[in-house]
Parts: C-alpha cells; structure tokens; sequence
C-alpha cells in the first residue's frame, strides 16, 4: 500500500510513513513516549495524529494485533478527525496481515459502509475480495468461500473497472473459477467411479457450460463421452466427441475420445472415390454432400487422401 490518498494503493505498507508527515506526525511521535500499552484513561491518551503514528510503527513491526487497538483507539476516541477514517481502513488492512479474515472482513464492511465514496473505498473492496481469495480451499473441500471470493472480484471489477485492483482481480477471478470446475470434476469422477452415469454427466456439463475457460473443460468433455457411451447415447457421444476435437485436437483427451468411439465401432469408413465410368472420367464425388463432418479419422491422420475432385472436410464440425 504505498499511498492511502490514491488510487494505486496495494496490500503492502513500505511508504506509509509517508503519511505521518501530515499535520506534523513525525515530530509529536518523537516527543512521545513509545506506545507500551492499552490507555486506561483520556488523562493518559495520545493526540489522534500519535496513536495513528503509533498504529503504523506497529504495522511496520508486523505486530497486527496491537496495531489494530492503536488504530481501534483513534476510531473510537477521535470519530470525527482527519485520522479516524485512514485508522478504520488500516485496522483492516492489519486484520488481514494477520490473516484474521472475518474481522478483517467486518472491518472493511464498516469502512465501506461509512465512507462509499472515500477515495479510497476500491482499496477496501479490492482487500476484501483478498480476504475471501486467501481462504480458497483445496478442490476436495467445501467452495463456499469460492464463491463468495468471485462475487467480492466481480464488486471490485464491476464498480473499478479501469483501476489497477480491477486487473488484478480478474486474474485472480479466472484461478476461483479454475478451483470451481476443479472441484465439480472431482465430484463428478466420483460418480463415475460409482457408475451413477447421470450425475456425473451433470458435475461435466456443469464445467463445460459454466466453466469452459477453465482447464478442466477438455477433460469434461472426454468423460461426456465415456458417460455417453455407458449409457448407450452413442449419437450424444459421436457429437460430444466432434466438440472436443473441434476445439482442442491436439490434446490427450481427444484421443482418448477417438479411442473410445473406436473400441466401441463408432466411426464411419472414410469416403472412397468413385470408379471412373466408360468415358475414363470418374464420377461425381458424393461424399462432401452430407453438411455434418464425420468423426472417423482424426485430424493428424493423413493416410488416406480423398480424389483431386472431392472437397476435404474437418473431421469434426463445431455443435
């Protein structure tokens, strides 16, 4: 965080002394005791300008804890001062620091809530959003906080969408969405394993439709298949198949899916050419006439080459 009066603050504070320099911060800190503990009284308490000053050295230390009660005094002691609304959002940036997220996050509502329009109220979305992306679990746990991490991305995008934390949260938006359609694969392996074919197909539709930027898409689209055809929806498998060639014919889950129409007789017998007639000029060639590709040979294979006349087709046709 490098400047709590602009727009490119980040969640680290190596400049924040930078801030003490206002009103004369730095000469009171230094004609005051060092901050050794609670205030039990207003006889005994700093100027606000000091606690803030004291606030921010604890911070600096790393000691989050005692830097949120320095920053707790300002707020609840000098409401109305200059220093008060900074004290609110550093006491959760701290909160944070400390990776004490659900008062980090309380914090933050609070700030946002009494300060919608402060200058710097996308710093205090932007670490919220941080607040639930820390908490991200593992793709086999529980993704509440997934979601709740996208909605708090998609507020700091939406209301900031050409600040720096905008970019950052986009980012960090494809990577929730990635752990989501990594956690519906594991779900739906799960049921596959356990031959519940339905359920599972709906755990890979979910990816495919939801999720298809993800990097789980292409293996979604695969175990479509194997579902398809253990049901015997072998029309859904040959057309899932033709996806997933058409949009990743490279990868390794294409040709596990090749393979698997293949054990299964699935795919057609490429096209002949036609024998030429008693002129010496051969007939013309029908097989271009279907519009729909067919999935028989995939893309790399370059054995057989069709008749000069007949027109090529991609052996898969986006559906």
């Amino acid at each position: 965080m490098t400047n709590f009066h602009s727009a490119s603050l980040r969640t680290s504070l190596p400049a924040l002394a930078l801030l003490l320099c206002l009103g004369g911060c730095s000469a009171l800190e230094n004609s005051q005791p060092r901050d050794t503990g609670d205030y039990a009284s207003s006889a005994t308490l700093p100027p606000a300008d000091v606690l803030y000053a004291q606030g921010v050295a604890q911070t600096q230390r790393g000691d989050y804890e005692r830097a949120v009660k320095l920053f707790n005094e300002v707020d609840e002691n000098y409401p109305y001062s200059t220093w008060a609304t900074h004290a609110e959002l550093l006491a959760g940036y701290s909160q944070y620091k400390d990776q004490n997220y659900d008062d980090a996050i309380s914090s933050l509502n609070r700030y946002i809530s009494l300060h919608p329009e402060d200058a710097d109220a996308a710093y205090a979305y932007y670490l919220k959003s941080l607040c639930y992306y820390e908490q991200i679990d593992d793709v086999q746990r529980d993704q509440t906080t997934t979601y709740e991490a996208i909605q708090t991305l998609n507020d700091v995008i939406t209301r900031f969408p050409n600040s720096s934390y905008a970019l950052d949260a986009r980012i960090k938006l494809r990577l929730a969405n990635n752990r989501l359609a990594g956690h519906d694969m594991v779900i739906g392996r799960f049921y596959e394993k356990q031959h519940l074919y339905g359920a599972a197909i709906g755990r890979y539709q979910d990816i495919v439709t939801s999720f298809q930027t993800t990097t789980y898409t292409p293996e979604a689209l695969e175990r479509l298949v194997e579902c398809y055809l253990n049901l015997g929806l072998t029309g859904a498998a040959q057309r899932t198949a033709s996806v997933l060639g058409y949009n990743y014919p490279g990868s390794s889950w294409y040709q596990s899916a090749y393979n698997a129409l293949k054990a299964h007789h699935l795919l057609a017998p490429p096209p002949v050419a036609a024998a030429p007639d008693q002129s010496g000029a051969a007939a013309p060639d029908q097989s271009g006439a279907d519009t729909g590709a067919s999935a028989t040979t995939p893309p790399a294979d370059t054995t057989q080459s069709a008749a000069p006349a007949a027109k090529k087709h991609h052996w898969y046709w986006p559906f």
